[in-house]
C-alpha cells in the first residue's frame, strides 16, 4: 500500500516557485532530467569496474506517448533504493536549496533563473515546470531491495510504494500541462539534446518510427546525441556554439565562457584537458559549502568524478573544465587520488598553464583582463598565500588602484615598479574598507608632497595577503600607516619638537591613557595635525575590524599618535597648555584632537555623543570669546 508523504518546508517553497513563477526558459527541465540519468550511469559504470555483472550497454531513453501526454525519461544506471529516494527526492538537506529559494524570491527579473538551477543541485524539480504530475520508477543496480515508485503533483506532498521493475536504473515520467505538449515533439527534443546534451558520452536514444513502402511501419531507435568527446578533438573543428553547450554542460551555469584553453601532455605523464575561464563569478564563488570544487577527471574516456579536487588549487576554483588521463588506474579510488603522484604532475601542468594564460590575457586585452580579474581577483590573491612556487607569477597578475589612478582603474605591481622615482625603495601600500576612506587618510601627506604613489589595499584579503607578499622585484613593501618612519635630514627636527613640547606630550599620553602607547612628532604629516599609527606586527584597524566581523575573539591593539609639529592646531594646543597646565578644557582638547585623528582614517568613534557634545562645547566657549560685549 502506497504511504502518503509530506514535503519538507523548503521542498514545498521550492516546487511553488518553480509551477507558478519560472516560465522564461522552461527547456531547461530536459537537460537537468537527461545530465540527472547520465549522472546515474556514470555511477553505475564506475561500479562495474570492481562488480562486472553491473556491466551493460549504457543508454539515456527518451519515450513519448502522444495519447496519454506523456515524455519518459528513462536510464539503466545505478538507480535507488527507497531510503535513497526518501533522501535524495523528498527531503532536500542542502544549504544551497534555500539560498536558491531566497534568490527566486529577492529577484524581479528571473530571465536567467532556470539556468542556475542545476548550479543549486535542484535540477529534477524543474519537471514540474512542465508537468502536472511525475511518476518515478527505481531500481538500485546490484541489490535485492524492491523497486520503488515516487509519485507528486508537486502540491505539498508524494506517494512512496514497491513496484515490479526486473531492470536497475530509473524512469521518470511526466504528465505534460496543455501548454507543455510541444515537449512531445520529436523536432523539439532534437533540438534540446542537441543544444544541452550533445556531449554526453552516452547514447540518448528515441523510438522513431518510419513507415514503409508497403505501408508498414517499423520502429527503430534514432541516436540524438553526437558522443564526442570535445576535449579529445582539435581546437580547429570546434565551432562556438560547441564550446557554449560544452561549458553550459560542465558548469552548471548560465553565463558565458571567457575563454577555452586545451592542453595536451605526452611523456612522463599523459593526459588532455580542455579548461574554461568563466565571464561572471557564480554566486556561490565565496561560498565554499555549496560549491563544487574540482575538475572532471577522466580516464582514457571513463569519467571517473566531477569533482577532482587534487586536479587545481582552490584559489583557481572558478576554472571549469575536464581531464582525460592516459595513466591513472580505472579503478582509482578517492584514497589514490589523494596519493597519487600523477595528479600532482597534472596538477602543476595546469596551474601553470592557466597562470600563463592569464598573463597573456592581461598583457594582450588589458580591459578584458580587467573585468576578469574585478569578477575573481579575490580568490586569486590566495594563491599568494597558499601557492608558495607560484606565487610570483601570481604576484605579476594582481591589479590595485592606487593614489595617482583615477577611482576604479587599477594598475599591475609591475607597472607600479616601473613608475617609481630612482629615490623610491620601497612599495608603498595602505589598506581600508573602500577608496574613499583611505584616500582620505593624513598618512597619504608625505607620499603626495614627494610625488610617490602608493598602493590602495581595499579588498578585504588585502592586508591578510600582506603577511605573505614580502617582497616584489626586490622591493619590500611597506605600509604607510605602521612603524617608524623616517626622512632624511628630519631627524634632528623631530628631537627639537619632541623636547620643545615634552610636557604637551607628556599631558596626551596621560590624558589619553589606553587609547595610545605613544605620543610623538612625526615627518609623516605636512597638512594635518596628528594621525594614528599602529605599531610594526600589531593588527591595523581595518584587520581587527574583519575579525570581529567573523566573530573572532582579538585583543585591540594599541596605537600610536603621531603629531605635526609645524601645524597651527598643534602650536596652539602646546601655546594654551603652556599658559596654564591646569585648564579643565585640556582634557577635552586632547580627547577631540584623539577621535579627529580616528575620523580622517575611517575609523568609528568609541562614543560619537560624547565627541558631539565636545564639539559643541568647544564652539560656543570660542563663540563666547567673539561675542560683542
Amino acid at each position: 500500500m502506497a504511504q502518503v508523504k509530506e514535503f519538507k518546508t523548503e521542498v514545498r517553497q521550492l516546487l511553488n516557485l518553480m509551477i507558478h513563477s519560472l516560465y522564461s526558459n522552461r527547456d531547461i527541465f530536459l537537460r537537468e532530467l537527461v545530465a540527472n540519468a547520465a549522472d546515474a550511469i556514470d555511477k553505475a559504470r564506475f561500479e562495474s569496474l570492481t562488480t562486472p555483472e553491473l556491466a551493460q550497454e549504457w543508454q539515456i531513453r527518451l519515450e513519448v506517448d502522444k495519447e496519454n501526454k506523456t515524455l519518459t525519461i528513462c536510464d539503466n544506471g545505478i538507480g535507488m533504493t527507497e531510503e535513497e529516494v526518501v533522501e535524495n527526492i523528498g527531503t532536500i538537506a542542502k544549504s544551497g536549496t534555500k539560498a536558491f529559494i531566497q534568490m527566486l524570491e529577492a529577484r524581479k527579473d528571473q530571465e536567467n533563473i532556470p539556468e542556475l538551477i542545476g548550479q543549486f543541485g535542484v535540477g529534477f524539480y524543474s519537471a514540474f515546470m512542465v508537468a502536472n504530475e511525475v511518476e518515478l520508477r527505481t531500481k538500485k543496480a546490484g541489490s535485492d531491495a524492491p523497486a520503488v515508485c515516487w509519485k507528486s503533483k508537486g502540491e505539498g506532498e508524494y506517494e512512496l510504494d514497491t513496484v515490479e521493475k526486473t531492470t536497475p536504473g530509473t524512469e521518470i515520467k511526466l504528465k505534460l500541462k496543455e501548454d507543455a505538449e510541444l515537449y512531445m515533439e520529436s523536432w523539439k527534443i532534437s533540438e534540446i539534446i542537441h543544444r544541452y546534451s550533445d556531449f554526453i558520452e552516452y547514447p540518448i536514444v528515441m523510438p522513431e518510427v518510419k513507415t514503409n513502402e508497403d505501408k508498414t511501419e517499423t520502429v527503430t531507435d534514432r541516436v540524438l546525441n553526437s558522443q564526442k568527446a570535445i576535449w579529445l578533438r582539435k581546437a580547429s573543428e570546434i565551432t562556438d556554439d560547441e564550446y557554449k553547450s560544452f561549458y553550459g554542460h560542465i558548469s552548471n551555469y548560465g553565463g558565458e565562457y571567457l575563454k577555452a584553453i586545451h592542453m595536451s601532455a605526452e611523456g612522463v605523464s599523459e593526459f588532455k584537458a580542455l579548461l574554461f575561464l568563466p565571464k561572471q563569478a557564480p554566486f556561490n564563488l565565496l561560498m565554499p559549502d555549496i560549491q563544487k570544487k574540482g575538475l572532471q577527471l577522466y580516464v582514457r574516456r571513463v569519467f571517473i568524478t566531477d569533482e577532482c579536487k587534487e586536479l587545481i588549487p582552490d584559489y583557481l576554483r572558478f576554472v571549469n573544465g575536464v581531464v582525460d588521463s592516459s595513466d591513472l588506474p580505472l579503478n582509482v579510488s578517492r584514497e589514490i587520488l589523494q596519493e597519487n603522484p600523477h595528479l600532482d604532475k597534472i596538477r602543476n601542468a595546469v596551474t601553470g598553464k592557466i597562470l600563463s594564460e592569464l598573463k597573456k590575457l592581461k598583457e594582450n586585452d588589458r580591459d578584458t583582463y580587467a573585468a576578469f580579474f574585478k569578477e575573481f581577483g579575490k580568490v586569486l590573491k590566495e594563491g599568494i598565500h597558499t601557492d608558495f612556487t607560484n606565487a610570483e607569477k601570481i604576484k605579476d597578475l594582481v591589479l590595485y588602484e592606487t593614489m595617482n589612478t583615477e577611482a576604479g582603474k587599477q594598475i599591475s605591481l609591475e607597472e607600479y615598479v616601473n613608475a617609481m622615482p630612482e629615490e623610491q625603495k620601497e612599495i608603498y601600500y595602505i589598506s581600508g574598507e573602500k577608496r574613499e576612506a583611505v584616500e582620505a587618510s593624513p598618512a597619504l601627506e608625505y607620499f603626495r608632497s614627494k610625488g610617490y604613489d602608493v598602493l590602495f589595499m581595499i579588498d578585504p584579503i588585502d592586508e591578510w595577503l600582506m603577511q605573505s607578499m614580502f617582497q616584489y622585484r626586490k622591493k619590500n613593501f611597506k605600509s604607510i600607516t605602521k612603524g617608524d618612519f623616517e626622512v632624511e635630514g628630519s631627524a634632528d627636527a623631530l628631537k627639537e619638537a619632541q623636547e620643545k613640547f615634552a610636557g604637551l606630550v607628556e599631558f596626551l599620553k596621560n590624558t589619553l591613557g589606553d587609547k595610545v602607547s605613544e605620543v610623538r612628532f612625526s615627518a609623516r604629516l605636512t597638512e594635518s595635525p596628528c594621525c594614528l599609527i599602529t605599531e610594526g606586527n600589531a593588527l591595523s584597524p581595518h584587520m581587527e575590524r574583519l575579525f570581529k566581523a567573523m566573530h573572532q575573539e582579538i585583543p585591540v591593539s594599541k596605537r600610536i599618535l603621531e603629531l605635526n609639529a609645524k601645524h597651527p592646531l598643534v602650536e596652539a594646543f602646546a601655546a594654551v597648555y603652556s599658559k596654564d597646565e591646569k585648564q579643565p578644557e585640556l582634557a577635552a582638547y586632547a580627547n577631540v584632537l584623539y577621535d579627529q585623528a580616528l575620523l580622517t582614517e575611517g575609523s568609528p568613534l568609541p562614543d560619537p555623543a560624547a565627541f558631539a557634545k565636545q564639539v559643541s562645547e568647544l564652539l560656543l566657549n570660542a563663540m563666547a570669546e567673539r561675542r560683542p560685549r
